[in-house]
């Protein structure tokens, strides 16, 4: 590309232009011949002017063809013989007769014709000389142009068979190299994706996809492994549910003899022991009657806390009907069930405004019963009850809270007084069983909430719990046996 742009700005800028302007020195000569023989002939001033014109010319193609020659000696002394020749014409014949007078023909161009004849004739010859040479330049730089043309073409014609081979090798390596071990990793996979588990995946091809392949068949023996762990654990599972369906059998059987064969013992009991001592209370003596009193306070204990256990064993089985709750008219009749107690202690509930849930009426009834009943029973003998219900929701959970101003429960206890029948304080203190607040987390657990102690609460207790918002208890699926 060099060599063909080299020459073609020889060609362009210094052979062409140097021809074009030998041709009109020749021109610029002819024109001098012209006028001069024509004025020697006439005498008119007319035939002077080509001449004129001619001179002019001559300088002007003498000043741009050297310097086109520069570097050419042949062409160089081409033009030194011509300007040689020509100043030896003007010399002996065009300024003299230029000079003469005009009127009449020039007698010196008479005398002189053959000298100037002969002159001239050398002229021509010397302007062919230097025209041809310059046409041969020209001529071989344009050979020479044509043929780094072709070679250029050449070239580029190699190099783009060149480039379609080494593409055609680069997309068959490809092909060998990457993309069949890439389509046979892709169609283990896709086994693997169906289920196919047991099936390895092989790496082939270069380094990085054996590496990838080694990985994924490393994927693929762990989800082998986890997919073993599933299994055990979903037998471990199915056992446990089989256990765990043997045990709620027996819970109902227990519910079934709690009400019903261990009661009526109880109830024998605890009547004919009143009944002795209604008969033969006169014939026994104080420590007697003190003894007797005290089995009638125990089976009646025993009575109470059998019945608060078939209760919290009911949560879940036999009260499970989901449907749409309003709180806030819950909480009212709880609060009126509880008006008695409020009146006589001087208590004062108040409550935000309260949402709609779903959940069982039942089950919800109970929870409020107890957290506001713990609220009243336990409150602080200087001062009456203040209670307030709180509730706000955040995302799709409702949190609540029931805050009173009473005893407090001491940051220790926080986890026990959610166990059944774990008493804080002795019945003659506060009586009950112990089962309140166990069935409240029974209830709250049940419908998908939690609920704790706020240990940085005080003076008083503060309990919260969650409720999900609007979201649907799944029914029950075992009812408590009847008689």
């Amino acid at each position: 590309m060099s060599r063909a742009s080299q020459l073609t700005t020889q060609v362009v800028d210094t052979s062409s232009p140097a021809l074009i302007d030998a041709v009109r020195l020749e021109a610029a000569l002819v024109n001098q011949e012209t006028g001069i023989r024509g004025y020697g002939l006439s005498g008119q001033r007319d035939f002077l002017d080509p001449y004129h014109q001619g001179v002019t010319d001559e300088k002007d193609a003498l000043r741009r063809l050297r310097p086109l020659i520069k570097g050419d000696d042949l062409a160089a002394k081409d033009l030194a013989e011509v300007e040689k020749l020509a100043g030896q014409w003007q010399r002996r014949i065009a300024r003299p007769v230029a000079a003469a007078p005009a009127g009449a023909a020039v007698p010196l161009a008479t005398e002189r014709a053959d000298e100037g004849k002969t002159t001239f004739d050398s002229l021509r010859r010397a302007l062919n000389r230097q025209q041809t040479h310059l046409r041969d330049t020209r001529a071989a730089a344009s050979a020479d142009l044509s043929h780094a043309a072709t070679l250029r073409n050449w070239v580029f014609g190699v190099i783009a068979v060149s480039i379609l081979v080494v593409a055609a090798l680069v997309f068959e390596g490809l092909r060998r190299g990457v993309t069949t071990p890439l389509t046979r990793i892709a169609a283990s996979a896709r086994e693997v994706a169906r289920g196919r588990f047991d099936r390895p995946i092989t790496a082939e091809g270069p380094a990085d996809l054996r590496r990838l392949g080694t990985d994924v068949e490393e994927m693929r023996r762990r989800l082998v492994d986890e997919l073993a762990l599933a299994e055990r654990s979903r037998l471990q599972l199915d056992e446990q549910a089989a256990d765990l369906r043997r045990s709620n059998a027996e819970l109902e059987q227990f519910a079934y003899v709690a009400s019903h064969d261990l009661q009526e013992p109880l109830r024998k009991v605890s009547s004919f022991t009143q009944l002795l001592q209604r008969r033969y209370g006169e014939q026994l003596d104080e420590r007697a009657d003190q003894y007797i009193a005290f089995a009638v306070d125990g089976a009646n204990r025993m009575q109470v806390l059998i019945n608060d256990l078939l209760a919290f064993s009911r949560v879940g089985r036999v009260h499970n009907e989901s449907r749409e709750v309003d709180l806030d008219a819950l909480v009212e009749r709880t609060v009126g069930t509880l008006s008695m107690a409020a009146e006589e202690t001087g208590a004062e509930i108040t409550h935000d405004e309260l949402p709609t849930v779903v959940g069982d009426t039942t089950q919800l009834g109970m929870l409020w019963q107890n957290l506001l009943s713990n609220a009243l029973k336990f409150r602080e003998p200087e001062r009456p009850p203040r209670i307030h219900i709180e509730a706000r929701q955040e995302g799709d959970m409702w949190h609540f809270a029931v805050r009173d101003n009473g005893i407090g429960i001491a940051p220790e206890f926080r986890e026990k007084v959610f166990v059944i029948f774990q008493r804080l304080h002795t019945k003659d203190a506060y009586p009950g069983t112990g089962i309140g607040l166990a069935m409240c987390k029974k209830v709250v657990e049940f419908h998908g909430g939690t609920i704790g102690i706020d240990p940085e609460y005080g003076p008083g207790t503060r309990v919260f719990f969650t409720l999900p918002v609007l979201r649907a208890v799944p029914p029950a699926t075992t009812e408590e046996p009847t008689a």
